[in-house]
């Protein structure tokens, strides 16, 4: 049995707590949030963001940071992505030297460019960060439905230590060094995801949503690539994978909130409906910086961007895409 600080206590931590008090270990979910904690506590559910998925009676709530941090064998960061840095200064002084952190949010800070593990490592330099993610959503891992997911980290053994206090008959782990590749796929999809969402809310149809993903996954995979990801993380589960269950899914809030700028609404709009933080809102504008960086042709994401942010119409971003100029799928092979 491992004792572990689950630090946010959002869907995918909640659900990831659910889960690792089901393998046996010891959890201690935390929140700032101090009227959050006090529902958990007194319903053992999170009514809003996991209605139905009910939590073990020994699992702990707490708004103490410290309490939650110490003595852990592992500590999993589950805070959305925009506010990982501040939560992980606001670790640092509890955080002893060498703990395992392992990160579970998606994201790429748009300031820096700098993936969330390494905006840990930066925070907490004593400690060792490892990263899980892969087509996993909360409202299905909370109710015991099979997934994959991989955890990658610096070191095999940390990697496999994760995977064992992961891995469970309903949840399978793959371990993978490629960091870097894993975290550009799970964020960038969301940006991939919110193009996904507009064309179902513009009415198109199976053809349309195949194409953005394809042609999104292309995308991702040459950013990916050049910045010195493995080409085959684009085609597992953090790549591939992971995208096509965000643009798909019916859980996904980054389709949700697409599907609703589709029909009209903004993005602030969206995001209000939608209730919970979309990632691919905020993680945009760092996947076009990383483009113009790394020289790298990414037009969905050029699209996303111009809709976002500067008032363009989905069916128009839609016309300029298919419009662009004529060219090979996979490069110029003709002899």
């Amino acid at each position: 049995m491992a004792k572990i600080g689950v630090i946010g206590a959002g869907s995918w931590g909640i659900a990831l707590a659910w889960l690792l008090m089901n393998n046996g270990h010891e959890v201690t979910v935390w929140s700032v949030i101090e009227s959050e904690i006090e529902m958990l506590k007194a319903n053992h559910e999170h009514k809003d963001k996991l209605p139905g998925v009910k939590l073990q009676d020994d699992m702990q709530f707490t708004t103490d940071l410290e309490g939650a941090c110490k003595d852990k064998d592992l500590l999993v960061l589950a805070v959305p992505s925009i506010y990982t840095r501040s939560t992980a200064a606001s670790m640092k002084n509890f955080v002893k030297e060498g703990q395992l952190i392992t990160s579970v949010a998606k994201g790429i800070e748009e300031k820096t460019l700098m993936r969330l593990s390494e905006i840990i490592e930066q925070e907490i330099p004593q400690s060792v960060v490892t990263v899980l993610c892969g087509p996993s959503h909360a409202e299905e891992v909370g109710r015991g439905l099979p997934t994959i997911c991989a955890v990658g980290a610096k070191k095999k053994a940390d990697a496999e230590f994760v995977q064992n206090i992961f891995s469970s008959k309903v949840f399978r782990v793959y371990t993978t060094p490629d960091m870097l590749g894993m975290e550009l796929g799970a964020a960038l999809k969301n940006v991939v995801a919110l193009a996904a969402g507009m064309a179902d809310g513009m009415g198109f149809g199976d053809n349309t949503k195949a194409a953005l993903i394809t042609r999104g996954m292309a995308e991702i995979s040459r950013l990916g690539i050049a910045m010195g990801g493995h080409a085959a993380t684009f085609s597992g589960l953090t790549g591939i994978g992971d995208l096509i269950v965000t643009c798909a899914s019916r859980h996904s809030r980054n389709r949700m909130a697409g599907f609703l700028m589709g029909q009209g609404k903004s993005a602030d709009e969206a995001m209000t409906e939608v209730k919970m933080v979309v990632e691919g809102v905020y993680c945009a504008k760092a996947a076009e910086k990383l483009a113009e960086k790394y020289n790298v042709e990414m037009p969905i994401v050029k699209e996303v961007n111009e809709i976002l942010f500067n008032n363009k119409s989905p069916r128009e971003s839609l016309t300029d895409l298919m419009m662009r100029d004529r060219k090979s799928e996979i490069g110029d092979l003709w002899t």
